[in-house]
């Protein structure tokens, strides 16, 4: 595990990172316009309520801003394997090009067999391998800009489940669940801190001298799947793909030494920096897959700012913001946004933290 854990760290289960979530604070949809959602200000003296358009006063001149601009797209599809249906939630492509998936009703599929997509004109996919917890490797008839134009047509988002789409997602859920900085088709589940701006938003900041980057981690499936083990620090994370251009690297170092902070728009990016970070935290480029599990104990070394949404009881990322702002601090904070009505999740409200002391 990256960082240079404390001993300390081993002992951490699921319950301290537990906390009371009455069902009514989780969003269903976003806010409208995006940046009139609620800010709270999460400092090592205290808590201030804000919203997001605050953000022009709590960065400064020379900071930059790094967002994540991956593309979400429609990654569940509906597959027939003769009269039998399959419920088909994509990941990502493998080395070898064959999509990594979840299925329902896998135990009617047999590798070597071909799967018709529901939806589509010519789209099917071939079973190459599947695991016992119901993993497909499926190898697609298309690629490229076919295979995606195909998904585009046939799927449908792989919205969180906490989301109440009883008959799937809106037609409005196809731009609220997309950030304005989506450039790089990708990503199953969207980086939802990035959901909060708007080009008013980001225009009102470059007037404040704020820079602008943007790296890409595809977000993958492994964001919807909950932790299934008790100790922590025996949880392995799912691997997830990236990219962070030397062009891009070299922004964030000369904002850095002109004495600029760097500012994370959501987990994502601040995994994907981290994973690209030298020990003195420099940035270099990166294109691979990360599966980077930061729990408290880990010291940062390329972000100093995190903007990101409120987070699910005993997920991983909780315990990313508590190594970063402190796990009793971001506890109590998650304690007065529920007190204070704060929207939870992925269409929700968001925090802006100041790294623990």
């Amino acid at each position: 595990m990256a960082g240079g854990l404390p001993r300390s760290a081993e002992a951490l289960t699921l319950a301290d990172f537990d906390y009371a979530l009455p069902p009514d604070r989780i969003a269903h949809e976003p806010a409208r316009p995006r940046d009139s959602a609620r800010l709270l200000h999460i400092r090592p003296d205290g808590l201030a309520d804000l919203t997001i358009r605050d953000l022009t006063t709590l960065l400064r001149p020379g900071d930059i801003l790094v967002a994540n601009d991956t593309r979400v797209f429609p990654a569940q599809l509906r597959a027939r394997r003769g009269d039998a249906g399959i419920g088909i939630t994509l990941d990502r492509p493998g080395p070898d090009g064959a999509w990594k998936a979840l299925a329902r009703n896998a135990r009617r599929v047999r590798v070597g067999d071909t799967l018709t997509i529901e939806g589509s004109d010519a789209l099917t996919a071939r079973v190459s391998d599947k695991g016992a917890d119901g993993s497909l490797a499926l190898v697609f008839n298309l690629d490229g800009d076919a295979l995606m134009a195909a998904f585009e047509q046939a799927g449908a988002l792989a919205l969180p489940p906490y989301i109440d789409r009883p008959h799937g997602p809106l037609p409005r859920d196809a731009e609220d669940y997309q950030t304005v900085f989506a450039r790089q088709q990708g990503a199953v589940a969207a980086p939802t801190a990035g959901l909060h701006f708007t080009p008013e938003l980001l225009s009102a900041l470059g007037t404040l001298g704020v820079r602008r980057a943007t790296v890409t981690l595809h977000v993958g499936i492994g964001t919807f799947l909950p932790v299934r083990v008790d100790r922590v620090t025996d949880h392995r994370m799912h691997a997830e793909r990236g990219e962070l251009t030397a062009e891009t690297a070299a922004a964030i170092n000369a904002a850095r030494q002109a004495g600029g902070r760097v500012v994370a728009v959501g987990t994502t990016s601040l995994r994907l920096l981290e994973t690209a970070a030298r020990l003195d935290g420099t940035i270099e480029p990166f294109v691979g897959e990360t599966s980077l599990f930061i729990l408290p104990g880990y010291r940062f070394k390329a972000v100093d700012r995190l903007l990101t949404n409120f987070h699910l009881p005993r997920s991983t990322l909780l315990m990313l913001v508590s190594a970063f702002s402190g796990r009793e601090r971001m506890l109590a904070a998650y304690a007065h946004a529920v007190a204070a009505q704060y929207r939870f999740h992925s269409y929700g409200d968001a925090c802006f933290l100041e790294p623990a002391d």
